[in-house]
Protein backbone atom coordinates (compact mmCIF):
# COMPACT_ATOMS: atom_id res chain seq x y z
CA UNK A 1 0.00 0.00 0.00
CA UNK A 2 1.36 3.48 -0.80
CA UNK A 3 2.16 5.64 2.21
CA UNK A 4 -1.14 7.28 3.27
CA UNK A 5 -1.14 11.07 3.44
CA UNK A 6 -3.16 13.75 5.25
CA UNK A 7 -5.17 16.37 3.34
CA UNK A 8 -6.39 19.35 5.34
CA UNK A 9 -8.39 21.43 2.84
CA UNK A 10 -11.10 22.22 5.44
CA UNK A 11 -10.97 23.36 9.10
CA UNK A 12 -11.30 20.38 11.43
CA UNK A 13 -11.88 19.82 15.16
CA UNK A 14 -9.70 16.74 15.52
CA UNK A 15 -6.15 15.44 15.33
CA UNK A 16 -5.20 12.08 13.87
CA UNK A 17 -2.10 9.95 13.48
CA UNK A 18 -1.65 7.06 11.05
CA UNK A 19 -0.16 4.11 12.94
CA UNK A 20 2.24 1.62 11.34
CA UNK A 21 1.12 -1.11 13.78
CA UNK A 22 -1.50 -1.58 16.50
CA UNK A 23 -0.51 0.11 19.78
CA UNK A 24 1.01 -2.12 22.44
CA UNK A 25 -1.77 -1.09 24.82
CA UNK A 26 -5.08 -0.87 23.03
CA UNK A 27 -7.22 2.15 23.96
CA UNK A 28 -10.55 1.61 25.70
CA UNK A 29 -12.37 2.97 22.66
CA UNK A 30 -11.73 1.23 19.36
CA UNK A 31 -13.93 0.89 16.31
CA UNK A 32 -13.66 -1.42 13.35
CA UNK A 33 -14.91 -0.33 9.93
CA UNK A 34 -16.79 -1.47 8.01
CA UNK A 35 -19.21 -2.41 10.71
CA UNK A 36 -21.16 -5.57 9.99
CA UNK A 37 -21.79 -5.51 6.24
CA UNK A 38 -22.94 -8.55 4.25
CA UNK A 39 -20.17 -9.74 1.97
CA UNK A 40 -17.42 -7.98 3.95
CA UNK A 41 -16.81 -10.69 6.53
CA UNK A 42 -13.25 -11.20 5.27
CA UNK A 43 -12.40 -7.52 4.83
CA UNK A 44 -9.96 -7.38 7.74
CA UNK A 45 -7.88 -10.22 6.25
CA UNK A 46 -6.63 -7.73 3.62
CA UNK A 47 -5.20 -5.46 6.32
CA UNK A 48 -6.29 -2.11 7.72
CA UNK A 49 -5.48 1.56 7.97
CA UNK A 50 -4.98 2.26 11.69
CA UNK A 51 -5.83 5.73 13.00
CA UNK A 52 -5.29 7.28 16.41
CA UNK A 53 -8.06 9.90 16.39
CA UNK A 54 -8.38 12.64 19.03
CA UNK A 55 -11.35 15.01 18.87
CA UNK A 56 -10.48 18.47 20.20
CA UNK A 57 -11.74 18.42 23.81
CA UNK A 58 -13.02 14.84 23.53
CA UNK A 59 -11.93 11.25 24.11
CA UNK A 60 -9.66 9.64 21.56
CA UNK A 61 -10.17 6.31 19.88
CA UNK A 62 -8.46 3.79 17.62
CA UNK A 63 -10.07 3.57 14.18
CA UNK A 64 -9.42 0.33 12.31
CA UNK A 65 -10.42 0.83 8.66
CA UNK A 66 -10.35 -2.33 6.57
CA UNK A 67 -8.56 -2.12 3.22
CA UNK A 68 -10.89 -2.48 0.29
CA UNK A 69 -8.27 -3.77 -2.11
CA UNK A 70 -4.68 -4.89 -1.72
CA UNK A 71 -1.73 -3.56 -3.66
CA UNK A 72 0.30 -5.83 -5.90
CA UNK A 73 3.93 -5.98 -6.91
CA UNK A 74 3.04 -4.41 -10.26
CA UNK A 75 1.37 -1.19 -9.06
CA UNK A 76 1.31 1.36 -6.27
CA UNK A 77 -1.98 0.00 -5.04
CA UNK A 78 -5.34 1.61 -4.42
CA UNK A 79 -5.79 5.01 -2.79
CA UNK A 80 -5.30 5.47 0.97
CA UNK A 81 -5.21 8.62 3.08
CA UNK A 82 -7.06 10.90 5.49
CA UNK A 83 -9.06 14.00 4.53
CA UNK A 84 -10.73 16.75 6.52
CA UNK A 85 -14.41 17.10 5.60
CA UNK A 86 -16.66 20.13 5.11
CA UNK A 87 -18.17 19.27 8.52
CA UNK A 88 -15.32 19.91 11.02
CA UNK A 89 -16.52 17.03 13.21
CA UNK A 90 -16.08 14.50 10.40
CA UNK A 91 -12.98 12.70 9.16
CA UNK A 92 -12.68 10.86 5.85
CA UNK A 93 -10.41 7.82 5.80
CA UNK A 94 -9.76 6.05 2.52
CA UNK A 95 -8.21 2.61 3.01
CA UNK A 96 -7.27 0.66 -0.09
CA UNK A 97 -10.02 2.35 -2.11
CA UNK A 98 -12.75 2.07 0.56
CA UNK A 99 -13.95 5.45 1.86
CA UNK A 100 -15.23 5.87 5.41
CA UNK A 101 -16.71 9.10 6.82
CA UNK A 102 -16.38 9.10 10.62
CA UNK A 103 -18.04 11.39 13.15
CA UNK A 104 -15.14 11.92 15.59
CA UNK A 105 -17.48 12.48 18.55
CA UNK A 106 -19.57 9.41 17.78
CA UNK A 107 -17.54 6.98 15.63
CA UNK A 108 -20.48 4.58 15.49
CA UNK A 109 -21.93 7.13 13.06
CA UNK A 110 -19.79 5.94 10.17
CA UNK A 111 -20.77 6.07 6.51
CA UNK A 112 -19.10 3.53 4.23
CA UNK A 113 -19.42 4.99 0.74
CA UNK A 114 -20.97 2.70 -1.86
CA UNK A 115 -18.34 3.69 -4.44
CA UNK A 116 -15.71 0.96 -4.51
CA UNK A 117 -12.99 1.66 -5.24
CA UNK A 118 -12.52 5.37 -4.76
CA UNK A 119 -9.59 6.24 -7.03
CA UNK A 120 -9.28 9.99 -6.39
CA UNK A 121 -10.48 12.52 -3.78
CA UNK A 122 -10.72 16.26 -4.53
CA UNK A 123 -11.79 19.18 -2.33
CA UNK A 124 -13.71 22.24 -3.51
CA UNK A 125 -13.98 25.42 -1.40
CA UNK A 126 -17.26 26.79 -2.81
CA UNK A 127 -19.41 24.82 -2.61
CA UNK A 128 -17.54 23.03 0.19
CA UNK A 129 -17.42 19.44 -1.02
CA UNK A 130 -15.22 16.38 -0.99
CA UNK A 131 -15.48 14.78 -4.43
CA UNK A 132 -14.97 11.03 -4.73
CA UNK A 133 -14.01 9.78 -8.18
CA UNK A 134 -14.54 6.15 -9.13
CA UNK A 135 -14.23 4.18 -12.35
CA UNK A 136 -17.69 5.20 -13.61
CA UNK A 137 -19.21 7.91 -11.39
CA UNK A 138 -18.43 10.84 -9.08
CA UNK A 139 -20.11 11.61 -5.77
CA UNK A 140 -19.94 14.66 -3.51
CA UNK A 141 -19.93 14.83 0.30
CA UNK A 142 -20.89 18.11 1.95
CA UNK A 143 -21.36 19.40 5.49
CA UNK A 144 -24.76 17.66 5.68
CA UNK A 145 -23.71 14.34 4.16
CA UNK A 146 -24.00 12.96 0.64
CA UNK A 147 -24.86 15.89 -1.65
CA UNK A 148 -25.18 14.09 -5.00
CA UNK A 149 -23.98 11.21 -7.14
CA UNK A 150 -23.65 11.46 -10.91
CA UNK A 151 -25.19 8.91 -13.22
CA UNK A 152 -22.69 6.65 -14.95
CA UNK A 153 -20.37 8.85 -17.02
CA UNK A 154 -18.27 6.36 -18.97
CA UNK A 155 -18.01 2.82 -20.22
CA UNK A 156 -14.84 2.40 -18.14
CA UNK A 157 -12.49 4.97 -16.61
CA UNK A 158 -12.67 8.70 -15.96
CA UNK A 159 -9.98 11.34 -16.29
CA UNK A 160 -10.43 14.65 -14.47
CA UNK A 161 -9.11 17.61 -16.49
CA UNK A 162 -10.28 20.68 -14.56
CA UNK A 163 -11.94 21.96 -11.41
CA UNK A 164 -13.39 25.40 -10.71
CA UNK A 165 -15.75 26.69 -8.01
CA UNK A 166 -18.71 25.83 -10.18
CA UNK A 167 -17.76 22.89 -12.41
CA UNK A 168 -15.65 19.79 -12.75
CA UNK A 169 -14.55 18.78 -16.24
CA UNK A 170 -13.18 15.50 -17.46
CA UNK A 171 -12.91 12.92 -20.18
CA UNK A 172 -14.82 9.64 -20.40
CA UNK A 173 -14.12 6.65 -22.61
CA UNK A 174 -16.72 5.84 -25.25
CA UNK A 175 -16.42 2.17 -26.20
CA UNK A 176 -18.27 2.21 -29.58
CA UNK A 177 -15.93 4.88 -31.00
CA UNK A 178 -12.92 3.98 -28.81
CA UNK A 179 -12.26 7.65 -28.04
CA UNK A 180 -12.50 9.87 -24.98
CA UNK A 181 -15.40 12.32 -24.87
CA UNK A 182 -15.70 15.36 -22.57
CA UNK A 183 -18.12 15.79 -19.70
CA UNK A 184 -18.96 18.63 -17.30
CA UNK A 185 -20.44 18.28 -13.80
CA UNK A 186 -22.21 21.19 -12.08
CA UNK A 187 -20.79 21.09 -8.54
CA UNK A 188 -23.88 22.60 -6.94
CA UNK A 189 -26.43 20.19 -8.39
CA UNK A 190 -24.43 17.20 -9.69
CA UNK A 191 -26.07 17.63 -13.11
CA UNK A 192 -23.97 16.31 -16.00
CA UNK A 193 -23.57 17.23 -19.63
CA UNK A 194 -21.60 15.03 -22.01
CA UNK A 195 -19.91 11.75 -21.15
CA UNK A 196 -20.71 8.30 -22.50
CA UNK A 197 -22.05 5.13 -20.90
CA UNK A 198 -23.88 1.94 -21.83
CA UNK A 199 -27.59 2.54 -22.36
Amino acid sequence: MPEPEFHFDFPHDWQATILAAPPMIRPARQYIFPQTVAGEEEAMSRGALLLDVRPNGGKGFLGICALGFESSATNDGPLSGVWACPNPLELCAVAGGYAYILNVWNPKQCTHLEMRPVVEVLATPDPQLLLFVGFHTICAWGADGLAWTTPRLTWEGLRITGLTNQTLTGMAWDMPSDVEVPFVVDLRSGEVTGGSAPG
